[in-house]
């Protein structure tokens, strides 16, 4: 995701940024739910529009993690999108599942 931000202008990283913020700001009300766990959010800069697929985790959903990020070209979700979205997310809970199966704790 950052090589994909890294291209483009910063008047889109700012609209991608705002549209997150929003979401920080509203929660998922400012979202809308695609899938299980998988929330959508649009960001329209002047020239482009994007999608930024992500889940709300952690012990109350204060963790927006983001999945996917695409330019919005149709009115559909690409299904490969949302399927790498889930991917990422299955691999990410299993990953943090993994560390407390190790005793690992945020205490040290």
């Amino acid at each position: 995701m950052k090589r994909f931000l890294d291209a483009l202008h910063d008047e889109e990283v700012a609209a991608i940024v705002a549209g997150m913020g929003d979401v920080a700001e509203r929660g998922l009300l400012a979202a809308r739910h695609l899938r299980g766990d998988v929330y959508e959010v649009r960001a329209d800069a002047r020239t482009r529009s994007f999608r930024l697929l992500f889940s709300a985790e952690g012990h109350y959903g204060q963790v927006l993690l983001s999945l996917s990020i695409f330019e919005k070209r149709t009115q559909r979700i690409p299904a490969r999108e949302l399927e790498l979205a889930e991917k990422r997310l299955r691999e990410w809970r299993e990953r943090g599942a993994a560390r407390k199966a190790a005793g690992w704790s945020k205490k040290g």
